[in-house]
C-alpha cells in the first residue's frame, strides 16, 4: 500500500511539468513545495517516528546552505564538495548536540531546540564578514549534474523532484524496517522501549542526525537553485512552518508531511492579501489542528474516507433484500 502510494506521487510530481510546460505555478511554486516537503518528511522522522520534538529545525537547513554558499563563492570550491563539506558540518553539529539535548524531554526539549535555532540565527546575522550578514551571500554558482546545467526553473523542479522522492522512498522503507519499529517504540515508551533492548539513546541520536543530514542537503540545493542566501530564510517562524506542516499532515504519517508541506507553502499564496497577519494565521492553523484534528488533518481525512468506504462494500455485501447483521 506505501509503495503503490508512492508511484502515485512520482507519477503526479514528474508528471506535472509534462501536462503544463513552463508554468509559472508549477516550476516555482511547485520547487518550494518540494524542497518544504523533503524537509517537513525529515522533521516528521524526528517528531512523528520518534517523538522528539524541535522547534529549531530551521537552523540545520540554514548550515547546508551557508556552507555551500560560502565555500563556492569566497574560496571557489566545488559545489559538490559544498555541499559535502556542508554534511559534514551538520553531522558533527547534530552529534554534538544530540546526546546532551535529546535527554531533556517535553517543553524542556522543545526550548532547548529554539534556542539551537536562534542562536545559529543570530550568527548569521551578526557574522558579516563570513555570511555577508542581513544582507546574505549572492552570486552562488549553479549546478551541473553529468553535464546537465540546472540553469532554468523547469530543470530545478525535476532536480527537485528527484531529491523528494529520493526522501519519501527512503521514509517509506524506513518505516517498515527494524529502525523505524525501534523510533515508533520509542515515541510511544521510552521506558518500554528500553525494555525490549532497544538502546534508546542510541536510536534518538541516529534519528537526530538522520533528520539534519536530509535538511543540510536540502539546504545546499536551495541556495544553488535560488543562487542567493540570507539569514531570513532560515529564521525561528520558517522552523515553526515546518512544526506546522508536520502537525498538519498528522505526526508519523509520511504522506502526512508531504500534504502539509504543499498546504503551508501555498496557504501565503492564497492570503496575499492579509501577508501582515502571516503569523497569527500559523498559530490559528497550528491550534485548531490540535484542538479538532489531533491526528492531523491528512490522517483524519483519510480515515473518514476510509470509514465511508468501508460502509459501501458493507452494504453492498449485504445486497438489495438481503439483512444486515443482527444486533
Amino acid at each position: 500500500m506505501r509503495h503503490r502510494g508512492f508511484y502515485v506521487i512520482a507519477l503526479i510530481v514528474l508528471g506535472l511539468p509534462i501536462l503544463f510546460p513552463r508554468s509559472y505555478f508549477v516550476e516555482v511554486n511547485g520547487t518550494a513545495i518540494l524542497f518544504n516537503a523533503a524537509l517537513a518528511m525529515g522533521l516528521n522522522l524526528l517528531m512523528g517516528y520518534a517523538g522528539q520534538i524541535s522547534l529549531g529545525h530551521a537552523a540545520f537547513f540554514g548550515i547546508g546552505a551557508y556552507a555551500t554558499a560560502i565555500l563556492t563563492t569566497r574560496y571557489g570550491l566545488s559545489p559538490y564538495l559544498a555541499m559535502a563539506a556542508g554534511l559534514l558540518l551538520n553531522f558533527c553539529i547534530a552529534y554534538g548536540l544530540a546526546r546532551p539535548l535529546l535527554k531533556l524531554k517535553g517543553h524542556y526539549l522543545a526550548m532547548a531546540t529554539l534556542g539551537m535555532g536562534i542562536i545559529v540565527h543570530i550568527f548569521l546575522v551578526q557574522t558579516g564578514r563570513l555570511t555577508g550578514g542581513p544582507d546574505g551571500i549572492s552570486n552562488i554558482p549553479n549546478l551541473s549534474v553529468f553535464g546537465w546545467s540546472l540553469n532554468t526553473d523547469q530543470r530545478w523542479y525535476v532536480a527537485a523532484a528527484l531529491w523528494m522522492l529520493f526522501v519519501l522512498k527512503m521514509s517509506l522503507n524506513l518505516a517498515g524496517s527494524r529502525m523505524g519499529r525501534a523510533f515508533r517504540a520509542l515515541h510511544t515508551s521510552e521506558v518500554a522501549a528500553q525494555m525490549m533492548r532497544i538502546d534508546t539513546t542510541s536510536a534518538k541520536t541516529q534519528v537526530f542526525v538522520l533528520s539534519a543530514l536530509i535538511a543540510s542537503l536540502t539546504g545546499s540545493l536551495f541556495a544553488h537553485q535560488k543562487a542567493f542566501v540570507s539569514p531570513d530564510s532560515f529564521s525561528f517562524f520558517f522552523s515553526i512552518e515546518l512544526v506546522t506542516m508536520v502537525v498538519l499532515g498528522g505526526l508519523g504519517s509520511t504522506y502526512g508531511a508531504l500534504f502539509g508541506a504543499a498546504f503551508i507553502t501555498l496557504l501565503p499564496e492564497l492570503l496575499s492579501f492579509i501577508e501582515n497577519y502571516e503569523v497569527m494565521i500559523f498559530g490559528l492553523i497550528l491550534m485548531a489542528t490540535m484542538m479538532f484534528f489531533p491526528k492531523g488533518l491528512y490522517v483524519t481525512l483519510l480515515e473518514l474516507i476510509q470509514r465511508q468506504m468501508g460502509i459501501k462494500r458493507a452494504l453492498n455485501a449485504w445486497g438489495p433484500g438481503k439483512r444486515g447483521p443482527k444486533c
